[in-house]
């Protein structure tokens, strides 16, 4: 039921605006897509607007001039490689996000008006105050991890080159929940936590008082479909959360009422993202606030396990 909504809420984002999408009429927009959960929900939104950049293509300057000298605009998914061996906090994993994003910045130069968007996750944020929004128009920036400053290393690059007619869009997202497109595995800890309480506990990071901002991919992706709509005159970042948190604590109370799940506290947090997103970025932008909601969520990851 909530995948079914993706092209009722970018309508509904759209027609917000007071005109018709331009979306698979004219646009053509090329994804490269070195992940599997929020691009194939990208490629679904655009229908036969997209041209896929694989991999293959990256490194072939050629093909990949040919596939973009159609496109308007390019999102690029900029996560960690997929194929990989190495950690979020190894070196190497840096110089590959390096050398993956290049082709891609280069690409943007040489063609003559490209929109470039740039998706990534909020493991690159500034240090946040108890609630106090964490990231919005006056923070800094800082890397989570290594791997994070990979992400970052890539949006520095892209903001320098950025002009009038080659806009950049740095789209930074909070802890995305949802169902693979296929149907075939879930991402995000409410998915992670409503299996592992089949085993009859969940582990819980930290001592339960951090909170989390979590955000649907289909709201993700629809914010997507809003910047490609509405390209920024030069320069924009955009963080994307729902603006309302959940402490951990409060959030594994759901899910020990239930199921009946025993609670393990302090687990390992250094890889998570805590904090609110400061949602005022959405609002003055699009004039949109996230559609789906953390009860929502929590049902949509209660049924794909099973519960």
């Amino acid at each position: 039921m909530v995948r079914s909504t993706i092209q009722t809420l970018l309508t509904d984002t759209l027609l917000g605006y007071g005109r018709k999408s331009s979306i698979g009429d004219t646009m053509k927009v090329a994804v490269s897509a070195p992940d599997r959960f929020v691009a194939p929900y990208i490629l679904d939104m655009l229908g036969d607007s997209a041209v896929e950049i694989l991999p293959e293509a990256m490194e072939d300057q050629m093909t990949l001039d040919a596939l973009l000298t159609s496109c308007n605009a390019i999102v690029h998914i900029n996560s960690k490689p997929l194929d990989s061996t190495f950690g979020r906090d190894d070196r190497e994993t840096l110089l590959r996000m390096r050398e993956q994003s290049r082709p891609i910045l280069d690409a943007v130069d040489r063609h003559g008006e490209l929109h470039l968007i740039i998706v990534g996750t909020l493991r690159v944020h500034p240090q946040w105050e108890p609630d106090e929004p964490y990231y919005g128009y006056d923070s800094t920036l800082a890397p989570r991890d290594t791997a994070a400053e990979g992400q970052l290393w890539m949006e520095e690059m892209a903001l320098e080159r950025a002009q009038a007619e080659r806009p950049v869009s740095i789209i930074r997202a909070s802890n995305v929940q949802g169902v693979l497109l296929d149907g075939s595995e879930a991402n995000g800890l409410l998915h992670q936590w409503a299996m592992e309480c089949m085993m009859g506990w969940i582990n819980i990071p930290g001592d339960g008082s951090d909170v989390k901002d979590f955000v649907h991919v289909q709201d993700l992706v629809t914010i997507i479909g809003a910047v490609l709509e509405n390209p920024p005159p030069t320069r924009e970042s955009i963080s994307v959360g729902s603006g309302k948190a959940i402490s951990m604590a409060d959030l594994a109370a759901i899910y020990n009422q239930k199921t009946g799940c025993e609670s393990e506290y302090g687990q390992d947090d250094s890889q998570e993202v805590f904090g609110i997103v400061d949602a005022r970025d959405l609002e003055m932008r699009f004039g949109f606030s996230p559609e789906i909601s953390l009860e929502e969520m929590l049902q949509e990851a209660f049924e794909f396990a099973g519960h």
